[in-house]
């Protein structure tokens, strides 16, 4: 399992002179070949990198390895657009990301340092901080490139890690989440993690981002260039302390995680203008995926089922009716009278269909299998 790792560098304000200088030659290098490979319609990585390779070494003062890793970022740039009308050559931002390997960044982990090339040669020293749980992942499972990075004014370094799955245990039960924006999730052992505070934090920026763009002025346009992303980091933040919750109380009661599927609900929903903004723009696929990547990584058993009516149907009697759920806090089933709170009623079906999603097949006699008493495979169950 891929997992990336963020680290924050702490350069001194020459060593952050000589990133900002390489950053942005390794970012007009890629527009360059960028504008090449459009105008001479070249994608083959082998190709373009015959067709700019020198040009770009004496042009831009990059030296081998960072001139072919300018090339590799061009390609894959334009491989995220296959399929797509390509009007114009993609464009680099001067600070975009740049992809070192390890022939040209290498991390002494015991000394909280990394040894990065630059313009002004090999920079040495450079120190790091990060948390003691990131620090044991890059030393054991770090593999791959790494992205040098510039936020806010600060640096940054992101770690590709290759991390071992851990087997995945027969759970004896369920725990249904339910996602929502009044409610960013809610358990089916009643749990609730309410959205209210993170609402008022997204609203209370948007009127800033208003304010800021109604004046236009060069101040304003610096200020929203400094707040953009924070609102981001911010959600994605509490997305992953309720998931790393979840995770943990169905690690220790040995149960399972299932989430409704819900793939496509931007296109099948209508609603009220006023309600686009603060629904288009919710993160409900981060928290399934963060989900998602923390039960794999602790071996919980994890699976999407059907939402269609999760809220509507009762999980007593089976009666599915929009007069069930008469407003939105509450559920109370017209035919058999259970009343209950309308997400947690959600989470209850989720965790049942989930009960019949996991299906534990005996393996045959005759077929390799890693297990002795058979395999497991989640299925998608409709209602």
């Amino acid at each position: 399992m891929k997992l990336v790792v963020r680290v924050k560098l702490l350069p001194t304000p020459e060593q952050a002179s000589a990133l900002d200088a390489t950053l942005r030659a390794c970012n007009r290098a890629a527009g360059h070949v960028a504008r090449v490979a459009f105008e001479q319609g070249v994608t083959s990585r082998n190709d373009l990198q015959r067709l700019v390779y020198a040009e770009v070494k004496a042009s831009f003062g990059l030296s081998a390895q960072p001139t072919v890793r300018v090339v590799k970022k061009v390609v894959d740039a334009y491989a995220a657009r296959r399929g797509k009308a390509v009007r114009r050559a993609v464009v680099f931002r001067p600070e975009a990301a740049q992809p070192f390997d390890d022939r040209c960044l290498s991390w002494q982990i015991d000394a909280g340092t990394v040894s990065v090339w630059t313009l002004a040669g090999r920079m040495k020293g450079l120190g790091f901080v990060c948390s003691p749980d990131q620090l044991k992942t890059l030393a054991h499972h770090r593999k791959g490139e790494s992205d040098l990075v510039r936020e806010g004014g600060k640096w940054f370094l992101a770690a590709t890690c290759e991390v071992p799955e851990q087997p995945v245990y027969e759970p004896v039960d369920w725990i249904g989440v339910d996602r929502g924006i009044v409610n960013l999730a809610t358990t089916s052992d009643g749990v609730n993690y309410q959205g209210r505070r993170l609402g008022r934090y997204r609203r209370r920026h948007a009127r800033k981002r208003a304010e800021l763009q109604a004046k236009g002025t060069r101040s304003s346009k610096r200020r929203l260039a400094l707040r953009a992303g924070r609102e981001r980091r911010h959600a994605t933040q509490v997305n992953h302390r309720i998931s790393k919750e979840i995770v943990a109380v169905a690690q220790r009661t040995g149960r399972g995680i299932a989430v409704e599927h819900l793939d496509g609900i931007r296109e099948r929903v209508r609603l009220r203008r006023d309600q686009r903004a603060a629904f288009t723009s919710w993160p409900f696929r981060q928290l399934g995926e963060h989900l998602s990547y923390k039960a794999k990584r602790a071996g919980v058993p994890f699976v999407e089922v059907d939402a269609a009516y999760t809220s509507q149907r009762c999980p007593r009697c089976g009666h599915t009716a929009r007069a069930n759920r008469a407003t939105r806090e509450d559920f109370t089933c017209r035919l058999c009278g259970l009343a209950g709170p309308a997400d947690v009623v959600a989470g209850v079906n989720v965790r049942d269909r989930a009960r019949s999603a996991w299906v534990f097949v005996t393996a045959p006699a005759s077929a390799p299998s890693s297990r002795e008493s058979g395999w497991m495979r989640p299925v998608t169950v409709l209602p």
